[in-house]
């Protein structure tokens, strides 16, 4: 049976069976900081629902610079640099940026996270739900 979800790199291979418990456009200064871009594809899964293959290398280092002791982690690949995934240090998500962490399907985002009006930036009118977090029913679940 083939994975709902694959993606990486070619040395290293993640794969999902499950759905994401969560898939947004973030609109954060930290996701605009990392990636480059004005708003970023983000897709939560479970910690244990989103596998890696084998016992690749990846270099880990703090998602978020201005907070290196945060729980996420941005995990690459060791031999090509590769953006794999975002990694829960309490082990309770594992995140992927589609677009740039090679994911198939690219399911698209449900909903705005993390909009600001303070940025000045125009609020998202293409009638999806917007909100200054993470959508209001949103539970983080239990480390795995």
């Amino acid at each position: 049976m083939a994975d709902k979800y694959t993606g990486g790199c070619e040395h290293v291979h993640t794969h999902a069976d499950h759905e994401p418990i969560d898939n947004h456009t973030c609109h954060c200064s930290v996701c605009k900081s990392v990636t480059g871009q004005p708003t970023t594809h983000v897709m939560f899964f479970k910690h244990g629902d989103l596998k890696v293959d084998g016992k690749p290398k990846m270099n880990r280092q703090p998602f978020n610079a201005k907070n290196p002791e945060g729980p996420l982690e941005l995990l690459t690949c060791e031999k090509c640099g590769t953006p794999i995934m975002l990694d829960d240090k309490q082990s309770r998500i594992r995140a992927i940026v589609p677009n740039l962490m090679g994911f198939k399907p690219d399911k698209a985002a449900t909903y705005h996270a993390f909009y600001d009006p303070a940025t000045g930036v125009p609020r998202p009118s293409d009638g999806r739900a917007v909100y200054e977090g993470l959508r209001l029913e949103f539970v983080w679940p239990k480390p795995s």
